[in-house]
C-alpha cells in the first residue's frame, strides 16, 4: 500500500467538487494545472479568478521532500519554528553527499565514514519530528519520490530545483528553499504567484533514436533558460499520451533548466501502469474514480491557443536526437548538425567520458535502451573509446537491473557504477585529472552542464542528451558521430553499425529490492534529543537575522557587480562545498567565488573599498561586516538561475549584504533572498547597470513607506565626487514586505511560536 494513503483519499474526496467550483469562478475550462493549483488553496475560493503571473496566492501543498544538503538547513531552521512536529508528511533523502570516484560500494562506504555527523543530525531530527529518513544509497530524491510519493493531482515542494520531476506522475512539484519548506512543515499556508501557462501540444510518436530526453532539449532550445520563469508548462496530446510515465519525469526534470515553476502531464494509462508496478495499485483505482479531473478539460486541448498564455507544438515522429551545451542546458544542436557546429566553435570532438543516470535519466526503461546500445557493442565486437559510467537512480532500480543482467552488461564494456546518488550530476566527483584544466568533452545525461559544474574544471565542455545517445558516443569516442547513419569499426576491422536502441518501459517480472533503505520516524519523538556540538565543522545552530532598523539605507559598498551567467552554482559552490551545508558561517566562505567581476573579468577578485586593495570576496565581506558597513550586490539577467540552495540567499545575508541588485532574477532565488530578509531588487532600466561603478557607495531611499508596486529610489555616490540617481523596482507584496522589516520570515513563524 502506498505512502500516506489517508491524506490521498481526503484530497481526492474533495477534488470534484473544487475543480467545480474553481471552473464557475473561472467561468471557462480548466487547465490541469489551474485545476491542480485551485484544489490547493489555503483559504476560500476568492470573489474573481487569480491573475496569472500578477496575483500572490496561498496554497496548502500535500507534503514536502528535502535532500541531504539542502534539509541540514532547512532543519535548523524548522528546529527553530517551536513546533512539535510536522504539519504534513515530509521526507529527507541523503542524497547530495556521497563522491562518485571509485564504484559504488567504495564511495558509499566512505561517504558514511565521512559524514556521520551530518547522516546522524539528518536522522535524529527526522526520527524527532515525525520525517520519513532514506539513508545513503537508497537513491536520489527526485527518483525516489517518483516511487513512493508522487501521485496525479497532487501538490508538494521540495528544497531542490528538480522536484518538478514529480510531474511525470501528474503533480505540480514546486523547487523551493528550505524557508519555504519550514513554512509549510510548520502547518503554515504557501505562497507563489500565481503562474502564466504554456501550453506544448506533443503530436505523433517517438521512433529509432529519439527518446524523452530530446523532447525537453528541444524545449530548452525553444524556450531558453528563462523562458519559463513563473510559468507552469503543461504537456498534452498524443504524443504525451505515447510516453512512458518515467519519461514524462525527465521532461519535467529539466523543466527546471527553462526556469519553470514546474511542469505537468496528464494522469493517464502510463501512469496507472508505472503506480500499479511500484505498489500503489490503491492509489491508481483512486485516480480512476477522479481521472476526468485529473487532466486538463477537453475543451482547452481542443483549443488550446483560447487557455494558454504560450502555445507550442512538437511533433514526435519528427523530432530528432539532441546535443545541448557546452556550458549552458539550453544550447541545443540536433545530432545531424554537430560535426559542423563543433567545427565552427572548434570545440574538442574526443569525448573523454560519457555519463548516464542521474536524477533526470535513472529509469529502468533509461537503463534497459542504454544496456541495449552495450549489448550490442560485445555482440558487433566494439570497445567503447571513452570511459563509461552508469548512476543508478535508486536501490529499487540497482537491484531490478543487476537482477536482468544489466549491470553484467555495461560491465562487459568497462563501465564503472556508481552508487545511488547524485554524483557527478552536482560535483561530487572525484574524477582524476581534472585539477590539470585541460581542455576536453563529456557527454551525460544529467540536466545541467554549467562551467566546473560536473568536475571543477572550467574546460570541461559538457554535453547533455538521452542515456541512449551518451552510449552511443562512447561507444564511438567521438563528439560528432551520429549513430543514425554513421558506421563504427569493429575489432575485426570490420565496418558495424549500431541498431537503434530497445527496452522496456517496466521489468517484465516487476521491481524487485531487498532493502529501499527507508527508517520510518519514531511514533513518538518528544524524548529523541537532536545534538550538535559547539565545535563541530559541519553543522552550527542558527542565529536569529537582524530586523530592519526602520531607516532608509546609505552609504552601502558595492561588493560585486557580475558579469554575465551568474547561477547558483556562481554564488554558492556545491562540490567540496557540500560538506559545510549545514554550517553557515563556515559555507559563507564560498560566497559568489565562482561569479565574474565585471571590472577585472576575474572570478573571486574583488577591490575592497576600505584598503583598496583586491581580495577575495568573501574575505573582502566579511570586513565590510567587522566594520559594520553595508554591501549591496549587483548582477546581469536570469540571476540565481539554477539549484533552489537557500545557501545562495543566507551567506550574502549572514555575511552582511543588505541587497541584491539585478536586470532580472531567477523565480526560486528571488524567493529565498525575500524569506532572509533582503532586498531583491531589478533596474527599473537595464541599462542603468552600466551605471554602476567599482568604488561606488550606495544609498537605498523609500524604505521608509515601502509599499507594494512602488519603485524605490537608489542614488550612486561616485568616488569622484558625481552623483546619479536610478530607480528599482521590486516585486514584494505586503507580507513580504514584512518578511524584510522583521528581519526575515522565520523571525515572524517564531513571534507567532512564542504569543
Amino acid at each position: 500500500m502506498a505512502f500516506d494513503i489517508e491524506m490521498i483519499k481526503k484530497l481526492y474526496a474533495s477534488f470534484p467538487e473544487k475543480v467545480a467550483a474553481a471552473r464557475k469562478l473561472v467561468g471557462k475550462p480548466l487547465t490541469l494545472a489551474e485545476k491542480i493549483l485551485y484544489a490547493h488553496l489555503a483559504d476560500a475560493l476568492p470573489a474573481k479568478p487569480y491573475e496569472r503571473g500578477k496575483s500572490y496566492v496561498d496554497f496548502n501543498p500535500d507534503r514536502v521532500a528535502m535532500q541531504d544538503a539542502t534539509a541540514q538547513m532547512a532543519l535548523l531552521q524548522f528546529m527553530q519554528a517551536g513546533r512539535k512536529s510536522v504539519a504534513v508528511p515530509s521526507t529527507v533523502h541523503c542524497d547530495h553527499l556521497i563522491t562518485a570516484k571509485d564504484n559504488s560500494a567504495k564511495d558509499l562506504d566512505i561517504a558514511i565514514k565521512n559524514n556521520k555527523e551530518v547522516y546522524d543530525f539528518l536522522s535524529s531530527v527526522s526520527n524527532k519530528y515525525g520525517i520519513g529518513f532514506w539513508k545513503p544509497g537508497a537513491g536520489i530524491i527526485h527518483q525516489v519520490v517518483l516511487e513512493n510519493y508522487a501521485f496525479p493531482g497532487g501538490m508538494m515542494i521540495g528544497t531542490d530545483s528538480h522536484t518538478v520531476n514529480a510531474g511525470g506522475l501528474g503533480m505540480i512539484a514546486i523547487g523551493v528553499g528550505g524557508a519555504d519548506a519550514c513554512d509549510v512543515m510548520a502547518g503554515l499556508p504557501w505562497e507563489l504567484k500565481q503562474p502564466k501557462l504554456i501550453g506544448i501540444k506533443l503530436t505523433g510518436k517517438m521512433n529509432g533514436w529519439t527518446s524523452a530526453k530530446d523532447v525537453i532539449l528541444k524545449v530548452a532550445g525553444m524556450l531558453t533558460v528563462k523562458g519559463g520563469t513563473d510559468k507552469i508548462v503543461e504537456y498534452f496530446g498524443e504524443g504525451a499520451q505515447s510516453l512512458s510515465c518515467t519519461g514524462k519525469g525527465t521532461i519535467c526534470n529539466m523543466g527546471a533548466e527553462i526556469g519553470a515553476t514546474t511542469s505537468t502531464f496528464g494522469y493517464d494509462a502510463s501512469m496507472e501502469r508505472y503506480l500499479r508496478a511500484t505498489k500503489r495499485a490503491d492509489i491508481a483505482e483512486l485516480a480512476n474514480t477522479i481521472k476526468e479531473h485529473l487532466t486538463g478539460d477537453a475543451e482547452v486541448y481542443a483549443d488550446p491557443k483560447k487557455y494558454f498564455d504560450e502555445y507550442y507544438e512538437i511533433n514526435l515522429s519528427e523530432l530528432e536526437p539532441h546535443l545541448n551545451g557546452p556550458f549552458t542546458p539550453d544550447l541545443a544542436t540536433p545530432i545531424s548538425k554537430m560535426k559542423e557546429i563543433a567545427k565552427a566553435n572548434g570545440w574538442p570532438t574526443n569525448v573523454q567520458v560519457g555519463l548516464i543516470g542521474s536524477c533526470t535519466n535513472s529509469s529502468y526503461e533509461d537503463i534497459s535502451r542504454a544496456a541495449s546500445l552495450a549489448q550490442q557493442a560485445v555482440d558487433k565486437k566494439l570497445k567503447a573509446k571513452s570511459q563509461f559510467t552508469i548512476t543508478p537512480g535508486s536501490e529499487l532500480v540497482r537491484y531490478t537491473i543487476d537482477r536482468d543482467g544489466f549491470i553484467n552488461t555495461f560491465n562487459n564494456i568497462g563501465a564503472t557504477v556508481f552508487a545511488n546518488a547524485c554524483g557527478p550530476c552536482i560535483g561530487m566527483w572525484d574524477r582524476e585529472g581534472a585539477e590539470k584544466g585541460e581542455k576536453n568533452t563529456i557527454v551525460h545525461s544529467f540536466n545541467r552542464n554549467f562551467s566546473k559544474r560536473a568536475d571543477g574544471n572550467p574546460n570541461t565542455l559538457a554535453f547533455v542528451a538521452s542515456p541512449e545517445l551518451v552510449t552511443a558516443l562512447a561507444i564511438a569516442g567521438d563528439l560528432t558521430f551520429n549513430p543514425i547513419t554513421d558506421t563504427l569499426t569493429n575489432t575485426e576491422g570490420k565496418v558495424v553499425k549500431l541498431d537503434a536502441p530497445s527496452g522496456d518501459e517496466l521489468p517484465k517480472q516487476g521491481f524487485d529490492v531487498k532493502d529501499a533503505g527507508y527508517q520510518a520516524p519514531a511514533a513518538d519523538g518528544s524524548q529523541v534529543q537532536v545534538l550538535v556540538s559547539p565545535t563541530s565543522s559541519r553543522l552550527q545552530l542558527l542565529d536569529s537575522f537582524a530586523a530592519w532598523e526602520g531607516v532608509d539605507l546609505k552609504g552601502l559598498k558595492l561588493l560585486i557587480k557580475a558579469k554575465g551567467k551568474c547561477t547558483t552554482d556562481h554564488i554558492s559552490m556545491a562540490g567540496p562545498w557540500l560538506k559545510y551545508r549545514g554550517h553557515l558561517d563556515n559555507i559563507s566562505n564560498n560566497m559568489l567565488i565562482g561569479a565574474t567581476n565585471f571590472f577585472n573579468e576575474k572570478t573571486n577578485s574583488v577591490k575592497n573599498q576600505l584598503t583598496n586593495t583586491y581580495d577575495e570576496v568573501p574575505k573582502v565581506q566579511r570586513a565590510y561586516k567587522a566594520a559594520k558597513i553595508g554591501s549591496i550586490v549587483v548582477g546581469d539577467e536570469n540571476y540565481g538561475e539554477g539549484s533552489s540552495r537557500e545557501h545562495a540567499a543566507m551567506e550574502p545575508r549572514h555575511l552582511g549584504v543588505r541587497a541584491v541588485l539585478v536586470k532580472s532574477f531567477a523565480r526560486i532565488h528571488e524567493t529565498n533572498l525575500k524569506k532572509q530578509g533582503m532586498l531583491a531588487l531589478t533596474f527599473a532600466n537595464t541599462a542603468d547597470y552600466e551605471k554602476i561603478k567599482e568604488d561606488d557607495l550606495i544609498d537605498i531611499a523609500g524604505l521608509t513607506s515601502f509599499a507594494p508596486g512602488v519603485q524605490l529610489t537608489l542614488a550612486l555616490n561616485h568616488s569622484d565626487g558625481n552623483k546619479e540617481e536610478i530607480k528599482v523596482n521590486h516585486s514584494y507584496n505586503a507580507q513580504q514586505i514584512e518578511w524584510f522589516k522583521a528581519g526575515g520570515a522565520l523571525n515572524i513563524i517564531r513571534a507567532t511560536v512564542k504569543a
